[in-house]
C-alpha cells in the first residue's frame, strides 16, 4: 500500500476506534481491542491474510482497505440507520406490539443488574415458563 493511502486508512481506523461507543453488556470485550488487536498484528491493516486476497493486486488491495476503512466510518456515523429508518408497523408487529419497547428497556437495566438482581430475572423467566 502507498504512503499517502496507508496513513489515510490509518488515520480513519483510529479515528473511528477513538469515537466508537463502549459495549455496557459486554465489558470485557469491546470491538475498539479486537480492532486494535488486528491492526497491531496485520502492520495496520484490517484485511484478511489469505491465499486468495494475496493474489490481488496492489491497487486492489489499496482500493479494498480505504472500503473497510470507510464501511467502519459509516457504522460510526449511523448512515444506514438514517438512510433507511424504520418505522411503524415494523415496530409494533401485531402478534407482540411491545417486543421493541421491552427489549430496549431491558438492554437498559441488563448492565446495571446485581448478581442477586440477575438470579432473581432468571428464576422469574423459568417459573414463568414452567407454568
Amino acid at each position: 500500500m502507498s504512503g499517502a493511502l496507508r496513513n489515510l486508512a490509518a488515520r480513519q481506523y483510529q479515528r473511528a476506534l477513538a469515537d466508537w461507543p463502549r459495549d455496557a453488556l459486554r465489558p470485557e470485550c469491546q470491538l475498539q481491542d479486537v480492532l486494535s488487536k488486528r491492526l497491531q498484528k496485520n502492520n495496520g491493516s484490517l484485511l484478511p491474510n489469505t491465499p486468495a486476497f494475496n493474489k490481488l493486486t496492489k491497487e486492489a488491495k489499496e482500493e479494498a482497505e480505504i472500503k473497510q476503512a470507510n464501511a467502519l466510518i459509516s457504522l460510526l456515523e449511523n448512515r444506514y440507520k438514517n438512510k433507511y429508518r424504520i418505522t411503524g408497523e415494523l415496530l409494533r408487529p401485531k402478534s407482540n406490539p411491545k417486543y421493541y419497547t421491552h427489549l430496549v428497556k431491558e438492554l437498559e437495566e441488563a448492565p446495571n443488574r446485581t448478581f442477586f438482581g440477575r438470579i432473581a430475572k432468571r428464576l422469574g423467566g423459568i417459573v414463568r415458563f414452567q407454568s
